[in-house]
Order: structure tokens, then C-alpha cells, then sequence
């Protein structure tokens, strides 16, 4: 490349997507002897982020960044303002990384099966975080429930990033994040991991 890339990352910094984003931009710097941009662009799922690459010249020097909401937001929402299948030329895949439940540290609970059923025991009272319509942690927080047969109230944010902030911080109860994201909080006793 004659000049930098940029990445677009359609989620909010400090989340998982952003953290393995930065991992692979110095990555690629390195190898391509350029810089690399990254632009958080979240909200609506990462659609807002991935129209904007979808609307960016095609000149190879705008790069997307996603996961599973690319294939999702079709099915989610009624009009995109792209198509996902014809307005981008698909690289690869760059990661796989698991989902984790985790919960604020102070909950009472110490394995799966004590979790289940406090939250079970409590479902009016239990928020459950999640990077907003569309995003891995919102369609991870409706498979719980619909697999416990249980409803909590759903908390919607702009990213994981802000979400698993209000989780140390005991605003909301549980979410399911990246592994990219909840070891570290899980190793340092932020938060208690599930699942």
C-alpha cells in the first residue's frame, strides 16, 4: 500500500472486536511497512459501521471488521442501507472466539447450575447487558432464554466495551461477551464466568 489503511471496526472501542482489530492492525503494519487507521464507528448492531465501509471507495485501502452480525442484520432488520452479500468482497476469517456467560462479581452465585437458578428465582429483578439489536452478546442473551425459558430485562449499549463497564461497576447483572473480553476480567475477580 502508498498509504494507510484503515479498519473499520463497527463496534465501540474497548470491546472484543476492537481488541483483536488493534492486535491484527500492528500485525499487518509491520508486514505491510504501513499504517493502519482504526475507526470505531458502533451503533444499530454495527450496521452504521458496516454501511460506512460498504459506502467507501473501492480502492482497497477500507477494510471491515466484523463478526456474526454481518450474516445476522439481514434477518434483524426490516431495510440496510447495503447489501451484505454484493457490496463487499470477503477476505476471510481472522478469529473464532467462544461466548462467555459472566455476571458482576457480588452475585451469589458459584457454578452454572446455582446461576440458573437464582436467575431463574429472580428474572424481574436480573438486567442482562448486551452491545445492542443484532451484536453476538444480544442473539447469545436471547439463545439463554430462550433455552431456560426465561425473560430478563434486556440492556442494550453501544459496544461490550461499555456494557462490561457497567457490569464491574454492578449497574447490571449479567452479559455473554468474547472470550477476548471476559478472560482478563474473569483472571483479575471483576466478574464471575458461567458458562
Amino acid at each position: 500500500p502508498a498509504k494507510p489503511i484503515n479498519i473499520i471496526v463497527p463496534a465501540a472501542a474497548g470491546g472484543p472486536t476492537d481488541t483483536l482489530t488493534r492486535v491484527l492492525a500492528a500485525a499487518m503494519s509491520e508486514a505491510l511497512k504501513q499504517q493502519m487507521i482504526i475507526e470505531n464507528v458502533g451503533g444499530a448492531g454495527g450496521t452504521i459501521g458496516i454501511n460506512r465501509a460498504a459506502k467507501a471507495k473501492p480502492d482497497g485501502y477500507t477494510l471491515l471488521l466484523y463478526h456474526v452480525g454481518m450474516a445476522t442484520s439481514p434477518a434483524l432488520y426490516r431495510k440496510l442501507q447495503y447489501d451484505t452479500l454484493n457490496d463487499f468482497d470477503y477476505i476471510g476469517q481472522v478469529a473464532d472466539v467462544p461466548m462467555m456467560m459472566i455476571a458482576k462479581k457480588g452475585t451469589p452465585a458459584n457454578n452454572f447450575a446455582e446461576f440458573l437458578a437464582y436467575a431463574k428465582t429472580n428474572k424481574d429483578k436480573l438486567t442482562y447487558a448486551n452491545a445492542g439489536l443484532g451484536s453476538a452478546s444480544y442473539l447469545c442473551g436471547i439463545l439463554f432464554m430462550s433455552a431456560v425459558d426465561t425473560s430478563f430485562t434486556m440492556v442494550p449499549y453501544k459496544g461490550t466495551g461499555p456494557a462490561m463497564n457497567d457490569l464491574i461497576g454492578g449497574q447490571v447483572d449479567f452479559m455473554c461477551d468474547q472470550t477476548t473480553n471476559t478472560v482478563p476480567q474473569i483472571k483479575s475477580g471483576n466478574v464471575k464466568a458461567y458458562g
